[in-house]
């Protein structure tokens, strides 16, 4: 299987539009790359692809990667040191174990927009719209050729 075919046209298009609805009231960015494996430690790749995705070039250093290597079962998310410095410690665990439950049940996409939903209220409450906002990054999930 692809690895663009993981998820249904639909499903895809879900995801975009929670990513949509979570930047609408900040100007965090946030970004969702699937690939098949994961070679590496799965933080260590996930930041690869933070890199690779110019994550770390927004003014505010507010952008968040969920990464999902599908074949391998491992994800990670990871913000940038803006909104890191920002959230609460265990921000990040609290929305991976949303995540993994939704996982559990099989439902991968609505593991995913749980989890940018949530992510998104942090970077509300932190990162408020600005009127002079722009869409930094694109929305569009990113897949890997792996």
């Amino acid at each position: 299987m692809a690895v663009e075919d993981f998820l249904t046209d639909q499903e895809k298009q879900q995801i975009v539009e929670a990513i949509k609805q979570a930047e609408k009231n900040t100007s965090g960015e946030i970004r969702l790359h699937v690939e098949k494996n994961c070679k590496a430690e799965v933080l260590d790749r996930a930041a690869y692809v933070f890199e690779k995705l110019k994550m770390h070039q927004t003014q505010l250093r507010n952008g968040v990667l969920f990464y999902l290597a599908i074949e391998d079962r491992k994800f990670a998310i990871l913000g940038d040191a803006g909104i890191n410095a920002r959230v609460p410690s265990d921000f990040w665990d609290a929305t991976k174990e949303l995540m993994v439950e939704k996982f559990k049940l099989g439902l991968m996409a609505e593991g995913l927009i749980a989890g940018i939903l949530m992510a998104g209220e942090q970077l509300k409450s932190h990162f408020p719209y600005q009127k002079d906002d722009v869409n930094e990054l694109s929305d569009e999930i990113s897949f890997g050729k792996n």
